[in-house]
């Protein structure tokens, strides 16, 4: 129950208790959108990498250990030049 004197303050609808979960959906979409980028990234690294000289089980490795950014490494560093040279 509100006091008298504050009454005016609070709005009817109770509108601020629906504020706190703007950011929580936001950063659970942010979240799953870096998981799914990861999960793309090691599947792709692991179906589509060639085996030479152990180059598929270091980026695999990488990827699995170092998460989000061993996912980003692989896609700005060995992607580009995997489909440059190979077309895959």
């Amino acid at each position: 129950m509100v006091p008298q004197q504050y009454e005016d303050s609070f709005p009817e609808n109770n509108s601020l208790l629906v504020l706190p979960i703007f950011p929580l959906l936001i950063s659970a979409a942010i979240a799953l959108g870096g998981f799914l980028f990861w999960l793309w990234m090691l599947i792709d690294c692991a179906m589509k990498e060639t085996d030479e000289g152990n180059s598929k089980l270091v980026w695999v490795l990488i990827i699995l250990f170092v998460n989000f950014l061993g996912a980003l490494a692989y896609f700005f560093i060995r992607r580009p030049q995997r489909l440059r040279d190979l077309g895959q």
